[in-house]
């Protein structure tokens, strides 16, 4: 048996204190990608709640996309996320990719939320 973390919660856990220290005090936008489904939130580390979340599980968004699978679906998981934040009082935030690449769905919904106004 191998001890201690996978190599994958290693990469999640190093972006992630990265993160943390480069915050200053703003909330992180982290990004949870599964087979079928994208999921984001806005978590406020230092109150240790959630400000925002979105998913393609959404009833707003469920009917309206062919898969939760795909590019233009984590697109409007993007924009509906930048929408909640922003009704939350949130504006700038630092995104965490949690270990995943940047690119595909992960910069879709990166420059969604960006056009829809978060700054990161």
């Amino acid at each position: 048996m191998a001890k201690g973390l996978s190599r994958t919660n290693r990469r999640t856990m190093r972006v992630r204190r990265t993160i943390r220290s480069a915050a200053n005090g703003r909330p992180r936008l982290s990004v949870f990608r599964s087979s079928k489904h994208i999921y984001v939130q806005v978590i406020d580390d230092a109150a240790g709640n959630t400000v925002a979340a979105a998913s393609t599980l959404d009833k707003d968004l469920r009917g309206s996309l062919k898969t939760g699978a795909d590019t233009a679906a984590a697109a409007e998981v993007g924009r509906l996320i930048a929408e909640r934040a922003k009704k939350a009082g949130v504006s700038k935030v630092v995104f965490d990719r949690g270990g995943y690449i940047y690119h595909g769905r992960v910069k879709a919904l990166a420059d969604a939320a960006r056009e829809g106004g978060l700054e990161f």
